[in-house]
């Protein structure tokens, strides 16, 4: 794998085609998820690690898996490794754990997985099968982390509330009060108000998108004018 190759899955995975933001898939544990820092990222970097190991796992047995049965076998593979990142926070982060609930195994189903599965690990080696899913589950956990950090900004006032549930009861001293003797705004942690603040970043990244197209002609036009003179 060429360095250009290697920066066009990351750019691809974490802008381009970023999950969250372009192809919008995965909405339900984005919109339920995101409520904080530390539940977004958490959830985000458990679907990375799902993602990244998957695509390793299955590139190697593409051409071995009959295309009738590749489903329930990458659903299969999916699932095992789920269960161990399941059992792991349940052992070693059970308070997160427990927040999570019911989006951990959930990965099993996020269409975020299967869809880059099949779209990316079934036709390339193992290599870049590992990156791309690493890269779009950088880009989902992104997304995650901006969309929390806003959500518990405008709801609570605070950032990196509920540290604790990963690094200890010492880590909670590093939950940062933004906003002091706040009483909080409820829209901002409900349904609504993750709906909202991620309809807001689809359109700025929208906004940005279009500035870079606008100055990349200008660009270009001042250059061969430089080159006429």
């Amino acid at each position: 794998m060429t360095s250009q190759e290697f920066k066009d899955i990351l750019y691809n995975g974490v802008w381009k085609q970023n999950t969250g933001l372009v192809q919008l898939l995965g909405m339900c544990p984005i919109l339920a998820v995101s409520g904080s820092v530390v539940n977004g990222v958490s959830l985000g970097l458990a679907t990375t690690t799902v993602m990244a190991l998957s695509g390793a796992a299955i590139a190697p047995i593409r051409q071995v898996v009959p295309n009738e049965a590749r489903i329930p076998v990458f659903i299969l593979i999916i699932a095992v490794l789920v269960t161990v990142i399941q059992f792991a926070m349940n052992a070693y982060m059970y308070s997160l754990y427990v927040v999570l609930g019911i989006f951990i195994p959930l990965i099993v189903t996020n269409c975020i997985v299967l869809a880059r599965i099949e779209a990316f690990a079934s036709k390339n080696p193992a290599l870049q099968s590992a990156l791309d899913g690493f890269a779009m589950g950088l880009g989902l956990t992104a997304v995650l982390a901006v969309l929390g950090g806003i959500r518990e900004i405008l709801g609570h006032g605070t950032l990196l509330s509920g540290i604790d549930l990963v690094f200890g009861d010492a880590a909670k001293s590093m939950v940062i009060t933004v906003v002091p003797n706040y009483h909080g705004f409820l829209l901002a942690i409900l349904p609504p108000g993750a709906f909202i603040t991620l309809g807001m970043l689809i359109a700025g990244k929208n906004w940005l998108n279009l500035r870079a197209e606008n100055k990349a002609p200008a660009t270009g036009t001042i250059a061969a004018s430089s080159q006429v003179a």
